[in-house]
């Protein structure tokens, strides 16, 4: 499945992107005055390879969740049952991507591939319905946490390649369900130390500059998950040229499934909204096993966290908005939703100058 999803990975359409640079001069409204909305409705034109490209409705949150063995080096004073309690919260609808998703009109699917602790959770529904009313959830436990990446791999190659390929079949999924674009969502307590060891061995940043406080942590502790991040690089060496590698060594069972589901997206040509650091770092893996799979991301927004930073200066990604976020569960993306559909939208719906009747200066 991988191998032939990688394969299915095309550059975006150079005459649809021109055929949108073309509607963009002939539109009611001064060249360039979009700014970076233009050059995105052009990169989505090459992606769908139609000028105008479809309106991204329907949109779909995956929220991929995991727990990690590098909790026990203390680098979050989060205890690690509270992966399994938010995934309660998010089916039940009261966290704030359900809020963020309910106001978009995104649905919301919750899948397992690595928590730690029992789910109070029943069965899933045989199909993906979208409806933004009814979370979803999907178990696709690959095993219960990673390994401590300070010890040991985090995962074996097969294990983070069944990951992977998780991510891949949700997106299918969703894109067979109707779905339009995808959002990246994550919960996992410890995320963010995994997250910037990948964007440190991906990047080759220093990981003072790849590593962020998380969900706040003290001076103390951020020495601690520093000095972590340093010591896994070190003893692992990953190599950025095999990124199944890389994930199996330093990564978490969410970030190889949000690869996947990157992946999958962009070999059905469908857009993928990038939330924060976790899904950048993923990003990064996505673009290391086939690198025009960028053309298919979209920066949703840039994280507090620096490494998200790093990452997206390294994918040649611009954020839609800046917000100073740092919650993860997929809700920056989706306060960028409309940003993206609007891009669409003006090639759909605005008037040319002809059409309109307007002089042209």
């Amino acid at each position: 499945m991988l191998e032939t999803t990688i394969a299915a990975i095309r550059p975006l359409d150079e005459a649809a992107m021109a055929d949108a640079r073309e509607l963009h001069g002939r539109l009611t409204k001064p060249a360039g005055s979009l700014g970076a909305l233009e050059e995105l409705s052009v990169r989505l034109a090459g992606l769908a390879a139609t000028c105008p490209p479809p309106v991204p409705e329907r949109a779909a949150v995956a929220i991929f969740a995991g727990d990690h063995g590098v909790h026990a080096q203390r680098v979050t004073p989060w205890p690690q049952e509270v992966t399994a309690q938010m995934i309660g919260n998010f089916l039940a609808g009261g966290a704030v991507v359900n809020a963020f998703a309910r106001q978009a009109g995104a649905s919301v699917t919750v899948v397992d591939v690595g928590v730690a602790t029992p789910l109070p959770v029943g069965p899933a529904p045989a199909s993906p319905a979208l409806d933004p009313s009814a979370p979803r959830f999907v178990a696709a436990t690959v095993r219960r946490g990673t390994r401590d990446l300070a010890v040991t791999a985090a995962l074996t190659r097969d294990e983070a390649e069944a990951a992977v390929r998780t991510g891949i079949r949700i997106a299918d999924e969703l894109i067979d369900a109707g779905a339009g674009i995808l959002l990246t969502g994550d919960m996992g307590i410890g995320n963010t130390t995994p997250a910037a060891a990948l964007i440190a061995a991906f990047t080759g940043a220093d990981p003072l500059d790849a590593t962020g406080r998380g969900t706040g942590v003290d001076d103390p502790t951020y020495a601690r998950k520093v000095a972590v991040v340093r010591a896994a690089l070190a003893r692992h060496a990953p190599d950025r040229a095999d990124p199944l590698g890389v994930l199996a060594a330093v990564g978490g069972l969410e970030h190889a499934a949000l690869a996947g589901l990157i992946l999958g997206a962009a070999a059905r040509r469908t857009p993928v909204l990038l939330d924060g650091v976790i899904a950048v770092s993923a990003a990064l893996a996505a673009a290391a096993f086939a690198p025009d799979a960028v053309g298919a991301m979209i920066a949703g927004h840039r994280s507090a966290e620096p490494g998200a930073t790093v990452a997206l200066r390294h994918l040649g990604l611009d954020p839609l908005i800046d917000l100073g976020l740092r919650l993860g569960e997929g809700t920056g993306a989706l306060l960028a939703l409309p940003v993206v559909t609007g891009a669409v939208r003006v090639l759909h719906e605005v008037a040319t100058f002809d059409s309109a009747g307007v002089a042209e200066k």
